[in-house]
């Protein structure tokens, strides 16, 4: 990014709900640490070049200890002997006996005190994940708290590029269509303009592509209603209009902002307890009889509580070898008793090698629990927060909340569309994915599920067809649970809420696809009825929304 083109600020997105769980283990063990380490060894190789071109470095990898981080950084630039100026933001840890971490998700206006106070590079510890392309707008452009609008545009900016590649083409559901067959994406570039709209584009050279379906596809990642709220404003996500503004530029514009809550997020990761996992082979005939006699001995051994078996169907019939031929029945055991969850589960399994089913065998070696963590999501008020951003010369600015907050927007589902005439049109059968595509993610112990139509007549029949029942029957795992629609007639979406579907979250979950990146592609492989007049391929029309 720094050598292959104009660039203004460079952003580092570091945090993640697992990465948390990991930087609270580190400074457990040693309280100077629980920023990440990656980000310091990466900066020493690009400072220099960062300040000789006068770009400014933006990130989060302060992680639990943004004043380690910075303090790392000066002795860094001393002995590479440059003249960096560092700045950071504090406040957002928050006091909980009973949880490894509590941090706040705090706004951009820290991010941009620093900037204004010279800062050359900034860290933060949790701040939303947009904040660290908000802040630096708020710094190039002066915007205060009631440019809502301007503040909702770059939020937007800030959601598109915190995940880097992934709107260049990056996890792209059609990624064959790319020019390099998406080998080697370029990282994006956000341009912000001081009405809040941006394009998105990269460096000229670079692999991926920017289109509006590639933009549209992250746009959708780990959102859930309409309204996306953040600390400094609320976006909403159904005004968003998308254009292509020339080859690997795509306008993003029309975006709407409403007051923020008068609460901020809270994360907070905590000690679930221990698990262990085992996976048997099951080979040949009879596989359900085979998994059974393995359920009932390992309850009888180590007891049910906690025990979870799942049975994946990976055998084919008359198969020639025996990989082909074979079935996994992979078994997790959660507990708050290591030792139960430890070697008494794992020497219950494996002595059951010469005495269960024929042709017993384990993918695995018996090994010990490992402790497992779990993410929650709280809420405090903005001003019980001590937000201060810390300028290069030691002065401690602190920064007041919103004076104007809103209640938490509904974000009421709507009912599944009703039914139309019934048509009969002639259909064939095909994959889902032939005219949509879709992104999937985790949010704690819950999925989001965006899928996108590639034309207007594509989604016009996406909408009536793609209901929450027939999701239910696409995916049925998610037929126990709530699952929440949403349409955004301007992306061409619908976008789904899964609740619980990943269980305790990411750290915890014994789930296959843990945090549901795969479920998007999972749902676009069924075989469903679609109308044959809709023609298969990219969208002949490259513009979503209207500017209006």
């Amino acid at each position: 990014m720094l050598d292959g083109g104009e660039l203004d600020v460079l952003t580092g997105d570091y945090l993640a709900e697992l990465t948390m769980l990991i930087l609270g283990r580190d400074r457990l063990r040693d309280p100077g640490l629980g920023y990440a380490k990656t980000f310091l060894r990466q900066l020493e190789g690009c400072l220099g070049a960062a300040l000789e071109r006068g770009v400014r470095i933006v990130t989060n990898a302060g992680g639990l200890n943004p004043a380690g981080l910075a303090a790392a950084i000066g002795t860094l630039a001393d002995r590479l002997g440059l003249p960096a100026r560092v700045g950071y933001v504090e406040g957002d840890a928050l006091a909980r006996p009973d949880a490894l971490t509590a941090t706040a998700y705090l706004g951009a206006f820290g991010i941009a005190a620093c900037l204004d106070g010279g800062a050359d590079v900034v860290v933060t510890g949790r701040v939303s994940d947009a904040s660290l392309v908000v802040g630096p707008a708020i710094a190039r452009y002066g915007w205060g708290r009631d440019d809502l609008d301007a503040l909702a545009g770059a939020t937007v900016a800030g959601h598109l590029v915190e995940c880097g590649a992934q709107v260049t083409g990056g996890n792209y559901s059609f990624f064959t269509e790319l020019p390099d067959g998406g080998r080697r994406p370029g990282f994006p570039i956000a341009e912000v303009h001081a009405d809040g709209s941006a394009v998105l584009t990269k460096h000229q050279g670079t692999g991926g592509a920017v289109t509006v379906e590639t933009v549209t596809a992250q746009l959708l990642y780990e959102i859930g209603g309409p309204a996306y709220l953040g600390p400094d404003v609320v976006a909403r996500l159904d005004s968003v209009i998308l254009r292509q503004d020339g080859p690997d530029r795509v306008r993003v514009s029309g975006v709407r902002g409403t007051p923020p809550p008068d609460t901020l997020k809270v994360g907070v990761t905590g000690l679930g307890g221990f698990r262990n996992s085992i996976t048997f082979v099951l080979c040949g005939l009879d596989i359900p009889a085979k998994a059974a006699l393995v359920r009932g001995q390992l309850e009888e051994a180590v007891g049910k509580e906690g025990l979870e078996f799942v049975l994946a169907r990976t055998d084919h019939v008359d198969a020639a070898d025996t990989e082909a031929a074979s079935a996994l029945l992979h078994v997790h055991l959660r507990d708050g008793d290591k030792t139960r969850a430890g070697r008494a589960f794992s020497a219950a399994a494996v002595e059951l090698a010469l005495a269960s089913y024929p042709g017993c065998t384990l993918t695995t070696p018996p090994g010990d629990a490992s402790p497992y963590g779990v993410f929650t999501a709280d809420t405090v008020p903005q001003d019980a927060v001590a937000h201060v951003a810390v300028l290069p010369s030691g002065e401690r600015v602190p920064i007041a909340p919103p004076v104007r907050t809103a209640a938490v927007p509904a974000q009421a589902a709507p009912a599944d569309p009703p039914p139309g005439p019934a048509v009969h049109r002639p259909t064939r059968r095909a994959p889902l994915g032939e005219l949509v595509g879709a992104r999937s993610g985790d949010k704690g112990g819950d999925a989001n599920l965006g899928v996108w139509a590639r034309t207007d007549r594509a989604y016009d029949w996406l909408r009536g067809f793609l209901t929450a029942a027939r999701l239910a029957e696409l995916l049925p795992e998610t037929a126990p649970l709530t699952v929440e629609r949403y349409e955004l007639p301007n992306l061409r979406a619908v976008n789904f809420v899964i609740r619980g579907l990943l269980g305790p979250g990411v750290a915890g979950s014994t789930r296959f696809d843990p945090q549901a990146k795969a479920l998007g592609e999972l749902l676009r492989s069924r075989i469903v009825d679609l109308p044959a007049e809709l023609a298969v391929g990219p969208a002949a029309a490259t513009t979503t929304g209207e500017d209006s």
